[in-house]
């Protein structure tokens, strides 16, 4: 009897495991990231994901715990932090435990429970580490240099190149050196962390080796007001024994030469460095090395830096040895102390890294004897050059996006001043030498060649042989979120095309374009975040983004057009409403998207001021001054706004701001602010329909496009005058045969104007051709990136993103994927896929706050139409099905009415609607024979 009991109890408890095991807790984040070094708050937030393999799941309470144990964590214990909680809650967890410590390593995990009571393993132990949050936390380490710069030399904010007023000052008459310190580990090593920056760029090694495989460390800022180090952990780079520290610096940003090519000439000194490693023992000791006047510095092999103008590196000025232990470094100089005007902080984006290769697609020589190496794609990068040859022999390489066949030679944009150039000169060793420049990039295709030639052609001068180059993607590494396909070819060449304009310009910051400026312009924050929402996860750098806004406005509240402000512009390119708006727009967007009311609250105030400001320039609530529509088609080369007046974009931004004030004042329960914010609003909306609304036509200002579509997006619009104001642009678009005229700003706007009124037939007529200005011109002029202009000007930039607003409408409206607005991060999805035009399938996919959310979709001759749907855990969502109102609806071959958890909410705008759980589901219409 003893045993069979004993069998019971152990099927009982095996049962039970497996219930549990049904749902689990997946995908954690601290911070927005898997096991984050170094974050710069003792109050992180915590987030999570659910696997369920049952439909309908829901959490019904959660368990977190937070402790400085792992093994502790691990067996459930939380000693620093425990809180059980009911409801579905799973984003953004603030911690309010005991308080956490500088410079330390916690532990984390989570379990959940479904509806039924049954609860999930704990999740397996997440770390995260908190930064150095104060200058003490340095314990000592000091700015490191082998020159400083005296102070008549600094020149902050910069100069532009065609607006100099300097004369024939030089900014970076520098060296760039690289430094080096021996030190003992005689314990076995329990953790090692190293803290490092290096302006304008590093790079970190250990014992010969660079330590991680970071791109362009540390992230862009103002290093006036912030100055990023990084978090390495070197636990597994330390060795018993002897070993060797070393840095490399070069100039990037923050030292900008005024040699070959310069969009701006700044400089907010030389370069510096400074350095804490703390090295943890197992007997619980401490031993703490800091960037003082023990390390020696000399110059490096890297003879020329600059952001803009390129990368010189001379192997035969290499010191063999001096990354190992016991070389020889008397000879080298004792280091200088410096300071640095900005506090120190963890970046709060994710780094710049490689992510793709490119090998060469095509070579061939040039009549001036250079050797020309196509990559095949237009990208953000370097290029990494193999080659063999003697001693001191130099090999130079330029980049460009195009290469003009009329006259053999690359073409450069007409902004230009000078020239971008790559140097390396040989080692001489008996195997082949790779080189790839380490402190700047270049956005490119071309690579020209001269001083070299490929092996295996002639080569009676006996030039280096050029064994492989290789293009390197950098980019910032925040993983992609989305993926799209159709069965409409020119669509998915148009989404490869804008990703190529989103990833080519997203560094520790978002960029205008990755060569001639790389300068963080604001408009597109707003104007593209449904685009770019749907194809990276973007809050960590929104986040960055938003902090370098607010250190750059203005005491009188201008948020200038870019943030950090590295130059100043003339007032039109400074003071630009679409571009400032950015600042008041984005925190709500984030809020909305992401769930995330942090970045609402903390700049609260200072988008008030923004819009404060604008106010103050506005006459009678209308605004017109800034760059309006910039590039959009009009008869001139594209520039400021032609087809519609200033006051047609900036007013209607302005609205908008407004009302989003009065939605951060309520959300924060502000209601007097909420007031005063919506008596603006109602006063600039009166103003402007009296100013610019013309009844009798129906219209705004002067017809275009861009000024209609504003107007609707913006809510300007009475509701009676809607339909007339939208025909007005479906007429415009069909007068120019499907042809676009709306540009940087008001793009996007046609879009979602169209979209509000259910007009993706035209959308999609607008982007199926490749005969009127578009995609398919793009396209058809051999684009590869996202150009800067519709009209593909050859002296304009051949890789931006600012007029990829149609990656949205791919992902809402032909994948159908969309937020459902009465919640926030969707949490309630709607799948709504749209087959339009001549689309007969597609397969999109987002992942979401919560989860992966995908709709791949089919649609037959007879009007049948097939959809995979879905949701994830803890979630719901409501799928619209195309489809006759007397159609069949079965799901996984049962009619859908037998199935459980499906609820049939009727029959809407030519489709049947039903509200699910999480889950994956196969919809099958049927239409009546």
């Amino acid at each position: 009897m003893k045993k069979w009991t004993i069998l019971l109890l152990a099927l009982l408890c095996s049962t039970a495991g497996a219930a549990a095991q049904d749902f689990s807790v997946v995908n954690p984040r601290c911070e927005y990231r898997d096991e984050p070094l170094g974050i710069n708050t003792l109050t992180p937030r915590f987030s999570w994901q659910i696997s369920a393999r049952d439909r309908g799941f829901l959490q019904s309470a959660y368990e977190l715990i937070v402790g400085d144990d792992r093994a502790a964590v691990a067996a459930g214990r939380g000693n620093l932090w425990r809180v059980k909680a009911k409801g579905a809650e799973s984003l953004h967890i603030p911690y309010a435990g005991k308080a956490l410590e500088s410079g330390k390593e916690y532990y984390w995990s989570v379990r959940v429970w479904n509806a039924a009571g049954e609860v999930s393993p704990w999740m397996p132990v997440n770390r995260f580490s908190t930064g150095l949050m104060s200058p003490d936390a340095w314990s000592g380490a000091r700015w490191i240099a082998m020159e400083v710069q005296p102070d008549s030399l600094r020149l902050v904010p910069g100069e532009e190149y065609n607006k100099l007023t300097i004369g024939d000052r030089i900014t970076a008459p520098n060296r760039l050196p690289q430094f080096r310190r021996e030190i003992d580990v005689r314990k076995p090593v329990k953790r090692a962390m190293a803290y490092v920056s290096g302006l304008g760029q590093f790079e970190f090694f250990i014992n010969g080796d660079k330590v991680g495989d970071n791109f362009l460390d540390p992230a862009w800022s103002d290093y006036d007001k912030i100055v990023c180090y990084v978090p390495f952990d070197v636990t597994d780079r330390l060795q018993q024994g002897a070993n060797v520290l070393g840095v490399m610096l070069g100039n990037g940003m923050y030292n900008v030469p005024r040699e070959r090519y310069y969009k701006l000439l700044m400089t907010y000194g030389y370069p510096m460095m400074i350095c804490k490693v703390d090295v943890e023992y197992a007997d619980g000791t401490h031993d703490v090395i800091v960037s003082d006047g023990s390390w020696r510095t000399t110059t490096s092999p890297v003879t020329y830096s600059s952001i803009f103008g390129g990368e010189d590196y001379d192997a035969t000025l290499e010191r063999t040895g001096w990354m190992k232990p016991g070389y020889d470094d008397s000879s080298w100089q004792e280091v200088l102390f410096t300071s640095q005007r900005g506090e120190l902080i963890a970046p709060k984006a994710l780094p710049v890294k490689v992510m793709e290769e490119f090998p060469v697609f095509k070579i061939r020589k040039t009549k001036y004897g250079k050797w020309l190496y196509d990559m095949g794609q237009n990208f953000s990068g370097v290029a990494r050059l193999t080659v063999k040859g003697k001693r001191g022999q130099a090999v130079r390489m330029n980049t460009c996006e195009l290469f003009d066949p009329a006259v053999d030679s690359i073409q450069i944009h007409g902004g230009y001043r000078g020239e971008t150039r790559y140097t390396y000169t040989l080692r001489g060793d008996a195997e082949p030498e790779s080189w790839a420049p380490q402190f700047t990039y270049h956005g490119f295709r071309y690579v020209l060649i001269d001083g070299a030639v490929p092996a295996g052609e002639p080569n009676p001068e006996g030039l280096p042989e050029i064994v492989d180059v290789r293009g390197l993607h950098i980019r910032n590494s925040t993983p992609e979120s989305g993926t799209f396909v159709s069965s409409n070819d020119l669509l998915n060449k148009t989404q490869r095309l804008i990703g190529w304009g989103i990833k080519s310009n997203m560094v520790s910051y978002l960029t205008d374009c990755p060569h001639r400026e790389k300068l963080p312009w604001l408009e597109q924050l707003h104007l593209m975040f449904g685009s770019l929402q749907y194809t990276f996860d973007m809050f960590s750098l929104y986040e960055k983004m938003l902090d370098d806004m607010a250190m750059a406005q203005l005491p009188n509240g201008l948020v200038p057009d870019i943030a950090p402000e590295y130059a100043l512009f003339r007032e039109a390119f400074r003071d630009s409403p679409e571009w400032g708006s950015a600042f008041v727009l984005v925190p709500l967007y984030l809020y909305e998207y992401y769930g995330d009311g942090t970045m609402l609250r903390k700049h609260y105030e200072a988008m008030g001021r923004y819009v404060d400001y604008l106010t103050s320039k506005a006459d009678d609530h209308i605004l017109k001054h800034g760059l309006g529509d910039w590039f959009d088609i009009g008869p001139k080369m594209p520039g400021r706004a032609q087809l519609s007046s200033l006051a047609a974009t900036a007013t209607p931004i302005y609205y908008m701001d407004a009302l989003a004030m009065v939605k951060g004042a309520e959300l924060l329960g502000k209601k007097k602010d909420a007031e005063r914010w919506q008596k603006l609003a109602d006063a600039i909306r009166t103003s402007y329909n009296e100013k610019f609304f013309h009844k009798e036509g129906c219209y705004y200002d002067r017809n275009s496009q861009t000024a209609n579509s504003i107007a609707l997006c913006a809510g300007l619009v009475d509701p009676e005058y809607r339909q007339g104001v939208l025909d007005n642009v479906v007429k415009d678009i069909r007068s120019r045969n499907n042809g676009l005229t709306g540009g940087d700003v008001g793009y996007t706007y046609i879009l979602r104007a169209l979209e509000a009124g259910g007009r993706s037939d035209v959308i999609f007529d607008m982007n199926s051709r490749y005969d009127v200005y578009g995609y398919g011109y793009m396209l058809a002029q051999g684009a590869t990136a996202l150009p800067e202009s519709w009209q593909v000007v050859p002296i304009k930039s051949h890789n931006h993103f600012m007029l990829g607003h149609l990656m949205q409408w791919l992902y809402t409206h032909v994948g159908g994927i969309r937020r459902d607005t009465e919640a926030l991060a969707y949490k309630r999805s709607v799948i709504r896929p749209e087959a339009v035009g001549d689309l007969t399938m597609a397969r999109v996919s987002f992942e979401s706050p919560y989860g992966q959310i995908r709709s791949e979709w089919s649609k037959g001759a007879d009007g049948s139409f097939e959809l995979l749907a879905e949701v994830p855990a803890n979630t719901t969502s409501t799928v619209w099905l195309p489809a006759a109102e007397d159609a069949a609806v079965f799901e996984s071959n049962l009619p859908v009415e037998k199935v459980a958890g499906i609820e049939y909410l009727g029959y809407k705008e030519g489709c049947k609607v039903y509200a699910v759980g999480s889950g994956t589901y196969r919809f099958d219409v049927r239409p009546q024979r």
